[in-house]
């Protein structure tokens, strides 16, 4: 009984310290973004169900890992943008409206 709790804190030891690094990525706006992490993490296999004590803290990596992906979400979107309104700009499109309009007719 104590292997598998200690399996599972193993586990969850892993997945925190997943997010951590994602978390500090994010946190961090000059690190080179093209490097990806060097450990990607993998779920277990064959631990059997979550220990009833662990859930607490499964549950807050469970947040963390949602608020991360919404946080990477919401910087895609702004990347986005930024280069949508970059390329406008380049190539005069920002400009949709005529510049001179003719009153005297």
């Amino acid at each position: 009984m104590t292997d598998w709790r200690g399996a599972w804190t193993a586990a969850l030891d892993e997945l925190e310290l997943d997010v951590a690094q994602v978390e500090a990525m994010l946190a961090d706006e000059h690190r080179n973004a093209e490097t990806p992490p060097a450990d990607l993490w993998r779920p277990p296999t064959e631990l059997g169900a979550l220990p009833l004590e662990l859930k607490p803290r499964a549950d807050e990596i469970l947040t963390r890992q949602l608020r991360v992906a919404e946080e990477i979400a919401r910087r895609l979107v702004s990347n986005r943008q930024q280069m949508a309104m970059t390329s406008r700009i380049e190539t005069g499109e920002m400009v949709k409206r005529p510049v001179y309009v003719d009153c005297a007719m």
